[in-house]
């Protein structure tokens, strides 16, 4: 089990905690934040990003094939607040056979955060608590 917490600091600008690790996130100026942290739905393209290199890097490890420096970058399209879409592209400077690169297009889109963002987990509020 993960646990994450968000405090408010001020305004838009939260200090948030994640397994021991300190995050600040923010919103943009011209969303009435300070633009002192990223938005938690840019986090998302971040996370989206991480995700995917990591997944494509342990499965070519596993597979003996030597990637190099692997880059992945996430351009995402929004509806209104909300992000409708992300479009991921995977660099790597190895030279592979057209079949290992269609097997790790595959399996970049089998990280957890893809999935995740896929439709595939399901959020409940389960509680709002009065701390006063």
């Amino acid at each position: 089990m993960a646990k994450a917490k968000a405090v408010r600091r001020q305004g838009y600008l939260h200090d948030v905690e994640v397994a021991g690790h300190k995050l600040v996130f923010d919103e943009p100026e011209s969303a009435g934040g300070t633009n002192q942290g990223p938005s938690p739905t840019r986090v998302l393209a971040g996370a989206l990003a991480a995700c995917t290199a990591i997944t494509v890097e342990m499965y070519a490890e596993r597979k003996g094939w030597n990637l190099g420096d692997v880059e992945v970058d996430v351009e995402m399209e929004y509806d209104g607040p909300t992000p409708s879409a992300f479009e991921v592209t995977v660099r790597i400077p190895a030279s592979l056979e057209p079949e290992q690169q269609e097997r790790l297009r595959v399996i970049a889109g089998k990280c957890p955060v893809h999935r995740a963002l896929s439709s595939e987990t399901e959020v409940a509020i389960t509680d709002v608590i009065d701390c006063d």
